[in-house]
């Protein structure tokens, strides 16, 4: 995958918390200060962001945990509580196994596809999404199907209203009506 990863030493039961994820609490502000994605050619950081005032940094005072790999069909979860983030085997784990867990990066209305490169993911799942970008959201084709016609619903009446309007505008500057 990448860097070094972290392996299982015995079979791991689902549901084990496996490890914090530890480092320095630092700003997303300082985060992007220490490392800034556009000037390097192949991103690798041991951050993790936990909420909008919070990012671990665990390349300070970190402990094995920044070794788990990113995976599209992970064997761990990141749960977060308390501002604080545990690591923890979502199905069964056998011995010598790779540990990895979907990083899920943000990704904003302002994402690219160069972003995407730059965030390439290594897994080799078979349904990996080639990103370690979150999952792009889309609708299952009812739903979206659904929220179309919605949408168009929505437009006729909108301009059935202002013809509406239009009409009972121009009627009171002609003095036609009532």
């Amino acid at each position: 995958m990448h860097g070094k990863g972290a392996f299982a030493l015995k079979t791991i039961r689902k549901g084990t918390r496996l490890v914090e994820y530890v480092g320095e609490n630092i700003t997303p502000e300082e985060s992007d200060k220490r490392y800034d994605d556009t000037k390097v050619k192949d991103h690798h950081t041991f951050l993790f962001a936990v909420d909008k005032r919070k990012v671990i940094d665990a390349t300070f005072g970190g402990n094995e945990a920044r070794f788990i790999n990113h995976s599209c069909d992970p064997n761990c979860d990141a749960v977060i509580e308390k501002r604080r983030v545990y690591i923890e085997a979502n199905r069964t784990i056998r011995k010598g196994e790779e540990l990895a867990y979907d990083y899920n990066y943000e990704r904003t209305p302002k994402t690219t596809k160069a972003d995407e490169r730059l965030y390439r993911c290594l897994c080799g799942a078979e349904e990996c999404r080639g990103t370690i970008l979150s999952a792009k959201v889309t609708l299952p084709r009812k739903a979206a199907k659904k929220a179309k016609k919605k949408s168009a619903k929505k437009t006729k009446s909108a301009s059935k209203k202002k013809s509406a309007a239009k009409k009972k505008q121009s009627k009171k500057k002609t003095g036609r009506g009532r």
